[in-house]
């Protein structure tokens, strides 16, 4: 049986890293430090987020669309994929898309019922 690669220690939650590979045909190992590409840094749910936004051809309403989720929660995603890809934190942006991201999960529960309009305000402001 296979299972995914997991990119963090379970109990340390500290990076993890390759250093056994096997052939399936021979069973000829070799055993050393590996690193593994950017792709296997995603979580699941992020590798969904791209190819969702690969087969969407980059439509961002497209991907709100098929996700259900709204144009910030979006571009948060890519902003977080983008992160990861190039190791660079965008921090105005990042600061503006957050505050954006949290006010979109906001209306987003005020539109799925899970909280009251009086709660939605509350939270706003206290952003």
């Amino acid at each position: 049986m296979n299972y995914p690669v997991i990119n963090d220690c379970p109990v340390c939650h500290h990076e993890l890293h390759v250093t056994k590979l096997e052939c399936t045909n021979c069973h000829t190992t070799i055993e050393n430090r590996f690193h593994l590409s950017k792709w296997h840094s995603f979580s699941e749910e992020q590798m969904h987020f791209i190819e969702t936004f690969i087969l969407s051809r980059g439509s961002i309403k497209e991907v709100e669309k098929k996700l259900g989720i709204s144009y910030p929660t979006v571009r948060g995603k890519l902003d977080d994929i983008i992160e990861i890809m190039t190791g660079e934190e965008a921090k105005e942006e990042k600061v503006s898309t957050k505050e954006g991201q949290r006010k979109a999960n906001i209306l987003e529960k005020l539109e799925k019922n899970e909280i009251t309009a009086d709660e939605a305000i509350r939270l706003m402001k206290d952003l």
